[in-house]
């Protein structure tokens, strides 16, 4: 049984409910794959022993009848996860060594569900960065290509690894976590799909943290469908989340019934950026013309403060991380820099977060210190928080005046070389999050989904974004999206 690793969740759900193959035998397969994918570097871990038993106990499972969705199914898991005896070190070298003693929610109810856990997937620095560079193993790689081009590309950040991984057949999909992009932006750029659920819908407790008013976990995976069993596999009311929604959790694949007619679908005059890519102006227009012909209402709609997100985010985001930050200091766990005679407790401190926190974690801590200080706290931080209202206020206006979701691109260009922007601003690394962090900031859904490929041959995405809690009828936006798109597309293999 050659390729099981090529296999959709739905479709190695339906096989082994058959009895066509075993979850050991689909499990061995993932775990071949990604052993024999160095060059992607998209796993920082392989746990191919765990993996096997975690299998076997899904064949039992399977055996007795009855098993849920997930059951036998193998994925890869964010190292941002905790997951108990596994490293976690959410790639940064401040936490090299942690071996966590306890399971993350999202984990746990995974594996209540019989899904198996190939490794633990690589990622940028603490989910800071858009292109996996930031990581403490290395950038991950994409799995694509340019055409006629050797050039190794990023899979995107920060969830680089997970989105190397399921677009390569390293598993049948993997965690993310979206602060500001961080499973859209990898998404659209290695042709799968990604989901960015309303903040609350899944619990963030045993993730560690970043910006905690922004993250939010959510599935990466081959196809809507997919994403949409995932999806509800992870959702549900959590008491360790004090900020997780008691709310009964929809039946999301029985929700894809692609019929949008009627659907108002608004396009925002503000994406519409200077020096946008003709090809992603193109596809753009392309994918709501598809949305019109599936019957969809295409109507025009303003978010007047979108110009203000990036800035805004790039003031939130720092200063809760670096407040979540903080605990790394050397006492309790991690890493501890070597001290000489004649160091105090704040050399201690100092040593150790400039040796374990790479440069742009360290910026952003920087930045986010600034802004919480006194005499600047009100001019940027409050500021800030003034505008994500603004900026809230924006999409619930829109949503009360009929529109049912919302179609933009999912980036401002295809994937780009690994090193490509070294030598330049980290505002310009920065302008990949301009189409995703208003999401964010407005705690709504998002889904990017693969709709072309560019000139290069390289994927392009485009994201839906829904109201609160509705990600069902966002996720069928996107399976009649998905299903006009006719989007199939795979790298050709070269590791």
């Amino acid at each position: 049984m050659g390729d099981l690793n090529k296999l959709t969740i739905e479709a190695a759900r339906d096989g082994l409910r058959a009895k066509d193959f075993t979850a050991r035998e689909l499990t061995q397969s993932c775990v071949d794959a990604a052993e024999s994918s160095k060059p992607l570097n998209a796993y920082s871990v392989v746990t191919a022993d765990q993996a096997l038993t975690m299998a076997d106990a899904a064949d039992a499972r399977l055996t007795q009848g009855d098993a849920p969705s997930m059951c036998g199914i193998p994925l890869g898991i964010k190292d941002l996860f905790c997951t108990e005896g596994v490293a976690s070190q959410a790639a940064s070298n401040i936490l090299k060594g942690f071996l966590p003693q306890y399971e993350s929610t999202v984990t746990t109810k995974l594996w209540n569900e019989g899904a198996v856990m190939v490794g633990k997937l690589n990622m940028d620095e603490f989910a800071m960065g858009s292109s996996n560079e930031t990581s403490c193993y290395g950038p991950a790689v994409s799995p694509w290509r340019k055409s006629g081009d050797d050039a190794a590309l990023t899979p995107g950040g920060s969830s680089g690894g997970s989105a190397s991984a399921v677009s390569a057949d390293l598993c049948l999909a993997a965690t993310g976590t979206d602060t500001g992009g961080s499973i859209r932006q990898p998404a659209a750029f290695t042709g799968i799909v990604g989901v960015k659920p309303t903040y609350g819908r899944v619990s963030r407790w045993g993730v560690v943290a970043f910006a905690s008013s922004l993250d939010q976990a959510g599935p990466m995976a081959k196809s809507v469908k997919d994403a949409a069993i995932m999806l509800e596999a992870i959702c549900g009311h959590d008491p360790k989340d004090s900020t997780s929604a008691n709310m009964d959790v929809p039946d999301f694949e029985a929700a894809l019934t692609g019929d949008i007619r009627g659907k108002k679908i608004g396009i925002p005059k503000e994406y519409r950026l200077d020096g946008m890519s003709a090809e992603i102006e193109a596809l753009w227009t392309e994918g709501a013309d598809k949305l019109k012909a599936a019957g969809a209402e295409l109507v025009d709609v303003s978010l007047p403060h979108t110009k203000y997100a990036l800035p805004a985010y790039y003031v939130i985001a720092p200063a809760e991380a670096s407040s979540n930050l903080a605990r790394y200091d050397g006492v309790k766990y991690g890493h501890r820099a070597e001290l000489t005679a004649g160091d105090d407790i704040d050399d201690m401190y100092s040593k150790t977060r400039a040796e374990g926190f790479g440069d742009e974690v360290q910026r952003r801590v920087m930045i986010g210190t600034y802004v919480l200080s006194a005499g600047f706290y009100d001019a940027y931080y409050v500021r800030a928080q003034k505008v994500r209202t603004l900026i809230k206020r924006d999409f619930e206006q829109v949503f009360e005046d009929g529109v049912d979701m919302i179609l933009t691109p999912s980036t401002p260009s295809a994937s780009f070389g690994i090193g490509a922007m070294a030598q330049a601003d980290p505002i310009e690394m920065y302008l990949n999050d301009v189409f995703t962090v208003t999401v964010n900031l407005a705690g709504l859904p998002g889904v990017s989904v693969p709709a072309g490929l560019d000139s290069n041959g390289l994927p392009l995405g485009l994201q839906l974004i829904g109201k609160p809690w509705g990600e069902a009828e966002m996720l069928n936006a996107a399976y009649a999206l998905e299903a006009a798109s006719g989007f199939v597309a795979k790298p050709e293999k070269w590791w």
